[in-house]
């Protein structure tokens, strides 16, 4: 399964991983060093959802963006041993 978001197709993205010593300047310091690189991934922050597509209801795994921004509309939940109004 793909870290990838089903609407807007996000996926994780390489990065650097500094480490660093020192105090910064503007806090009375003498700046501060990197001792050392490394690579990372920023990965998306997905959750799996229940979406209403349609007359369905489907289970998808969307980035909290996507959830934030209205692109999805959540299904309805009823409350158990009821009917649905007709």
């Amino acid at each position: 399964m793909a870290q990838r978001c089903e609407l807007c197709a996000k996926e994780p993205i390489r990065g650097n991983q500094l480490a660093q010593r020192g105090k910064a300047k503007y806090l009375g310091g003498n700046g501060r060093k990197t001792t050392g690189i490394s690579r990372r991934a920023f990965r998306p922050n997905l959750q799996r959802i229940r979406l209403q597509e349609g007359e369905s209801v489907v289970t998808r795994r969307v980035c909290t963006q996507c959830m934030r921004s209205g692109k999805i509309v959540k299904a309805v939940v009823r409350k158990p041993f009821t009917l649905p109004k007709a």
